[in-house]
């Protein structure tokens, strides 16, 4: 008989014990649930986070049918030279970009704000030795966009000019425009701010290009290149992009496979 209750007792304990194990299983199996779902949603609106903060500040890294733009907020500055500074001129000059010299010209007197900040930016010595560090390389999207404040594509909050000059209304800029980047509407701008978001950026259009205005409008033209882009185009742009880690495979839009730096820049 004491042999009978023993064995009962003991059957009593190991189903006990059992239900406790399986309890803590499922409840450890629960907290690995949830602790995945976690990891998956903070992943998932850090990832939303970070597209929102480059597509409303429009940077910089836009797929090839976006707009030039840098990436940066912020307001006018007084260091922004008056219009004036244009003289509603033509202004001819170097721009000397990995060896490669290019002649320009500067349309003062139809982009007179645009001028006055491009020249300033020359006079100053602002653009040696800075970057370029966007090419697309898109059918009918083929620009290098240069001048970022340090290299990555962000413009400078405390240096922001409008309005929108000399924009072709046909929304081509043909091979050889120089024109300004700036922010896009799309990025969650107000047309208003989006048409006051020019910067130090500018891009250089090295085959006919088709940029499609938004609500802002299109982007300031300030000058063409003269003389130079061929060779650009076969000692700098020819390289193309650099590949994307991930995948191996070069983007139509993103940075150059070798660095790109501005030398020199005058104007007169």
């Amino acid at each position: 008989m004491t042999s009978t209750k023993e064995q009962q007792r003991r059957v009593r304990d190991y189903r006990a014990r059992r239900t406790v194990h399986e309890g803590k299983q499922r409840r450890l199996r629960r907290d690995n649930v949830i602790a995945v779902a976690a990891v998956v949603v903070v992943g998932t609106l850090a990832g939303l986070g970070q597209w929102w903060y480059v597509d409303s500040t429009a940077t910089e890294e836009p797929t090839a049918s976006e707009t030039p733009s840098p990436s940066t907020e912020g307001t006018a500055s007084e260091a922004v030279p008056d219009p004036s500074l244009a003289e509603g001129r033509d202004w001819t000059g170097t721009l000397t970009i990995n060896g490669v010299e290019l002649g320009i010209e500067l349309d003062g007197a139809a982009a007179p704000q645009g001028v006055s900040a491009v020249v300033n930016d020359i006079q100053t010595g602002y653009y040696a030795g800075k970057t370029c560090h966007r090419l697309t390389t898109a059918e009918r999207f083929e620009v290098l966009q240069c001048g970022s404040l340090d290299g990555t594509g962000a413009g400078d909050p405390s240096y922001q000019y409008g309005p929108i000059e000399n924009a072709p209304a046909d929304q081509v800029y043909p091979a050889g425009t120089i024109a300004m980047a700036r922010g896009g509407t799309g990025g969650g701008l107000s047309p208003e701010d989006a048409a006051n978001s020019n910067g130090h950026q500018f891009f250089i259009v090295y085959g006919d290009t088709e940029i499609p205005n938004d609500e802002a409008g299109g982007y300031t033209v300030v000058g063409t290149v003269t003389s130079g882009l061929d060779q650009l185009v076969a000692d700098v742009i020819s390289a193309g992009t650099a590949p994307d880690p991930a995948t191996g495979t070069a983007p139509q839009d993103g940075a150059p496979l070798n660095p790109v730096t501005i030398d020199a820049a005058t104007v007169e």
